[in-house]
């Protein structure tokens, strides 16, 4: 009795094999790969990347193992790389989510510092005669406007004044004649008042500072005979200066007349002088390949001089947009690709349309939505295993047709 218990027993035990082993042939019901968490493999394809696939674990003619394919990876981007979580710490992949915010473009640029060239000033007689006395006889003199720069005499003004108080007595048609002849010569206003007054004509004339500023050149010397219309002093006005900076023509987008700029001197490096861009000249350098921009300046201490070096400082806002940094951007030159982080250490590359860079970042006109997270560190590791599953990939493609 004891026997037959026993070997019922055992009849069983094999029936119950006999179905497991069965279930266990269904197709589909697959042992639980490590490679995939929960054993989700949805089939195992060639290492060598040719379109041969298994729905079971095998090798290839070289002895190689099938490669899993886990079921959350089948509808993946072409090129999507799979890390494990230990290797993804020792390559030190850093991940920053992209967001939607506004930068502000910042244009340097190499400058000097030039006079304003209107508020520069010259003395050139309209008449000729010499010098008797230099009252300003100094490069660097600073003079203010109607200030007498030197007294001369001139024959020819002398006839002038005499024919002027000679009309003047008549009372006639002739002083308007003679009053007009003194102006067209520019007769110091000074001196007509004196004419008007009835005195008599002076020999030597002094004649004033047109403007207010410093004296910058000085060709007149004492004693000395000049011809209408010689150049005897240059005179500049220093309350402001003009700062020409070069920009580059990639740079000229971000530039507009009106633009506050911030101006520094190698000799005060820590003092920021503020101005304006008030013209941008409508030709770039041949060779330079560089655009002339004008920024005005108060100067109200003199410290700025012509010809100092300088750097100026354009900042320029830009429209909201979603940015990246700069270090997550992978660029070919024809093409800029960034890693996504799709979670459990996949990572998608995707191409990108890029806009303007500004401290750091970059904005991304297409191919990103704010949240998403982009590799910023290792790119170029995961990016060349990438480019190799993609190559793969392209390759069974191939085949397949």
């Amino acid at each position: 009795m004891k026997f037959v218990a026993k070997s019922r027993f055992g009849i069983a035990g094999v029936a119950l094999l006999g179905v497991i082993a069965m279930v266990s042939a269904v197709p589909g019901a697959r042992a639980a790969d490590p490679a995939c968490p929960g054993g989700k493999v949805k089939y195992y394809r060639n290492p060598m990347g040719t379109p041969d696939t298994s729905p079971v674990p095998k090798k290839d003619s070289m002895n190689m193992d099938y490669i899993p394919v886990c079921g959350d990876e089948a509808g993946e981007s072409p090129g999507t790389v799979k890390i494990s979580l230990d290797k993804v710490q020792r390559l030190g992949v850093r991940s920053e989510e992209v967001r939607e915010r506004a930068l502000v473009r910042t244009v340097r640029a190499f400058a000097s510092v030039q006079f304003d060239e209107r508020k520069q000033s010259v003395v050139a007689p309209k008449f000729g005669g010499w010098i008797e006395k230099l009252l300003v006889n100094a490069t660097g003199d600073v003079v203010k406007r109607g200030q007498p720069l030197f007294e001369v005499y001139s024959p020819e003004l002398n006839v002038l004044q005499q024919e002027y108080l000679v009309a003047r007595g008549m009372q006639g048609q002739g002083q308007g004649v003679a009053d007009n002849r003194l102006r067209n010569l520019d007769y110091p206003e000074a001196e007509f008042d004196k004419l008007r007054r009835g005195d008599k004509p002076q020999r030597v004339i002094a004649i004033p500072s047109p403007a207010s500023g410093t004296v910058i050149d000085k060709p007149a010397i004492e004693g000395m005979r000049f011809q209408a219309g010689e150049t005897l002093y240059r005179i500049v006005d220093t309350s402001t200066m003009w700062v020409m900076a070069e920009v580059y023509e990639q740079d000229l987008a971000f530039v507009k007349v009106g633009d506050q700029a911030q101006v520094t001197v190698n000799a005060w490096p820590d003092r920021p002088w503020p101005g304006k861009v008030t013209f941008i000249y409508p030709s770039v350098g041949k060779e330079s390949r560089t655009a002339r921009l004008r920024i005005e300046l108060a100067n109200p201490d003199g410290l700025l001089r012509a010809d100092m070096a300088a750097t100026a400082e354009i900042k320029t806002p830009l429209p909201s947009a979603v940015v990246a940094p700069d270090s997550a951007i992978i660029d070919s030159g024809l093409r800029q690709v960034v890693l996504v982080e799709r979670g459990e250490g996949r990572y998608e590359p995707r191409p990108v349309k890029l806009g303007a860079r500004a401290a750091g970042y970059v904005q991304v006109l297409e191919g990103l939505k704010p949240g998403e997270k982009v590799v910023t560190s290792a790119t170029f590791l995961i990016d060349a295993e990438s480019n190799l599953r993609a190559a793969l990939s392209a390759f069974s493609a191939g085949e397949q047709k």
